[in-house]
């Protein structure tokens, strides 16, 4: 047997995996040494506490105090046992599962944070809170990513889109005097967007990811163009800073912990919520979404039995516009408020990472996402309770996580299939 061919497997094996890849185990390995390293050799002493209520919460819990040190060592023991588990399953051909690395990160976030806090407290609502609320955005621009790429379109005008939303939704909504209508104009905001997008990447047959990196250059700078030129000198009439009221569901918002984190929020974030239901039903579960993906894997198989590959194209990425002006709404109307140039600071790239480690799959997607909004969120918390982190360290965070995320924790990876080529009808 030569050393790259592939054993017998039983039945049952075959049937699951017939290639493997070790990036998985070796990703947690990595993250293994580094616990072992600051959790075990650079151990601190003292008590981290995590603080689970908030001053008038219906259920008041306790604090929950962990010591640094011990709560490091069993941190290093379960993620030893985790990378072992990894590699065995790998070994027999077998995928690493999705809860798994799931509950590895959950493991050495709750050991970093045990580390990095020691003798401080964190408040956890509102460390939950703030990812949410920076991970919100990502949802937008990872659904919409999902779908363009889905059906063969690179879409890396996400941060366009994002930029274009968030700019006409202030600038409508400030004119108006309603958010709605200023949502409204987010969506119309990131079609148009789109729409150059997909002129030339389907219509002209130009690189799909050229064109993408030209919409994010040219909507920037006539944003910024825009901001300086027209909003700053009339803040007053066109950038007020409209925002949507916070809405509270009743009973839900008072469940401890997640109450306050997921119901009690804004129009935008229930909008996100409802849009991770749809198109993930949508996408594998009606017509609309078995042409969709058809196209995206094999265009030319679509053609055959009538379905319009242009078309189809056309407007789903057209869909992916709206989605993702959605998004760009969100940091105006749903958080800060008026507009500042450049205010998206490149969260398009992280959601399009996002599509990526989520293996172009909504729901995967969307977890992707929350990670990396929990990630940014994470360095300005260790920031406030003065952690022996580095600052320039914090400031990497979120990026040094997207990097490990794509590169490694995601295994395996496929895309679809005709994503990014150009399809000529024969």
């Amino acid at each position: 047997m030569s050393p790259t061919a592939v054993p017998a497997l039983p039945a049952a094996d075959r049937a699951v995996e017939t290639t493997r890849s070790w990036k998985a185990p070796i990703a947690y390995a990595v993250f293994t040494v580094l616990a072992i390293v600051f959790f075990g050799l650079l151990h601190r002493s003292g008590d981290a506490t995590f603080r689970l209520a908030n001053a008038g919460d219906f259920i008041a819990l306790p604090d929950v105090p962990l010591p640094a040190t011990g709560t490091g060592i069993v941190v290093i023991v379960l993620l030893a046992l985790a990378t072992v588990f990894a590699a065995v399953q790998v070994s027999r051909y077998r995928p690493v599962p999705l809860w798994l690395t799931a509950v590895f990160a959950v493991l050495f976030v709750i050991g970093f944070l045990a580390w990095a806090a020691a003798g401080a407290t964190i408040p956890v609502p509102g460390l939950l809170v703030g990812a949410l609320g920076l991970s919100v955005p990502l949802v937008f621009g990872a659904l919409g990513g999902v779908i363009s790429e889905r059906v063969g379109v690179v879409n890396i005008a996400i941060e366009g889109q994002f930029l274009a939303g968030a700019f006409t939704s202030a600038m409508i909504g400030s004119l108006t005097g309603s958010a709605w209508v200023g949502l409204v104009g987010a969506l119309v905001a990131g079609v148009l967007v789109s729409f150059v997008l997909a002129a030339f990447s389907i219509k002209y047959l130009v690189d799909q990811v050229i064109v993408g990196v030209v919409i994010n250059a040219f909507v920037s700078g006539l944003t910024g163009f825009l901001y300086s030129q027209v909003l700053s000198p009339a803040e007053q009439t066109l950038n007020v800073g409209i925002r949507f009221p916070t809405l509270p569901i009743p009973v839900l918002h008072q469940i401890p912990v997640i109450g306050p984190v997921f119901f009690e929020q804004n129009v935008i974030v229930y909008l996100a919520y409802i849009a991770v239901a749809v198109v993930t039903f949508a996408l594998f579960k009606t017509r609309w979404g078995l042409r969709l993906r058809a196209v995206g894997e094999h265009p030319q198989a679509a053609d055959t039995v009538g379905i319009n590959v242009a078309r189809t194209r056309f407007w789903n990425v057209s869909l992916a516009g709206a989605i993702a002006g959605l998004g760009g709404a969100y940091f105006t109307l749903g958080s800060v408020g008026p507009f500042a140039k450049d205010m998206t600071a490149g969260a398009g790239y992280i959601a399009l990472a996002a599509v990526i480690f989520g293996r172009w799959d909504p729901i995967r997607a969307t977890l992707a996402a929350l990670l990396f909004g929990f990630a940014s969120n994470l360095q300005n918390v260790l920031g406030s309770i003065n952690s022996p982190v580095p600052s320039e360290f914090l400031l990497m965070l979120p990026y040094v996580v997207t990097i490990f995320a794509v590169a490694g924790l995601v295994g395996q990876v496929r895309g679809p299939a005709a994503s990014g080529k150009p399809y000529i009808k024969s």
